[in-house]
């Protein structure tokens, strides 16, 4: 957290948030008493409007999410666009971000990269999209949930061969872990492990090096 985001948590009205039992945790800390609403991706179109008409009455409402930066493949999408709608300003309080922190540290190009956050649930459509990734000379950053990265490791290394990756977990908390490696060292590394926590997976963009390698393969 960042003074000006607890500051910014101290002088509002009212919190918007995801879990208001999370949350209270981390408002606690900082010894922060406002009113909760809770915010959700369950509910976020029904509790926007109530939200936008306490902001035309002049109120100011914090968005916070239980990890992450909101509206960056969490909940916040609707509430800002409506807020855009109604004229009402929007400042962003940059804090922990796992898509911008896990390239950072990634060692992988920064310059251009993809984000694409969760994939679609069904194995299908991730392939559809994976593949569609497949020529991209941009790094590709995803987040994944605990219980389906060793199966999305898997998929990876099907589709794009064994590209070099940097899986992050818990990044800025508590049991932040890192492991880097080509996706079979990876996977390797990982197998028969029950991983916990928020998952962001960094992976290599296709190379010359794989275009050359392919276009010697074809001229043999």
């Amino acid at each position: 957290m960042t003074y000006r985001a607890v500051e910014t948590l101290r002088q509002a009205d009212l919190i918007a948030c995801e879990d208001t039992r999370t949350s209270q945790t981390l408002l606690s800390h900082f010894d922060i008493h406002k009113p909760l609403v809770s915010y959700h991706n369950f509910n976020e179109r029904k509790v926007t409007e109530k939200l936008i008409s306490r902001l035309q009455l002049g109120e100011n409402i914090a968005l916070i999410s239980d990890a992450g930066t909101p509206s960056i493949s969490d909940p916040g999408f609707i509430i800002v666009r409506g807020a855009i709608a109604a004229g009402i300003p929007i400042v962003p309080i940059p804090g922990a971000s796992a898509s911008i922190s896990a390239l950072a540290i990634s060692g992988l190009p920064t310059d251009a990269f993809i984000f694409h956050g969760f994939l679609p649930q069904t194995r299908g459509k991730r392939r559809t999209v994976i593949e569609s990734l497949a020529d991209r000379r941009e790094t590709l950053v995803f987040y994944e949930s605990p219980f389906k990265i060793h199966k999305l490791i898997d998929l990876l290394f099907e589709l794009l061969g064994n590209r070099q990756v940097v899986l992050c977990r818990e990044l800025t908390k508590k049991f932040e872990e890192i492991i880097r490696g080509d996706l079979e060292a990876v996977r390797a590394k990982i197998a028969g492990r029950v991983l916990k926590g928020e998952i962001t997976l960094v992976v290599e963009g296709r190379t010359r090096k794989a275009e050359r390698g392919e276009s010697d393969k074809a001229e043999d």
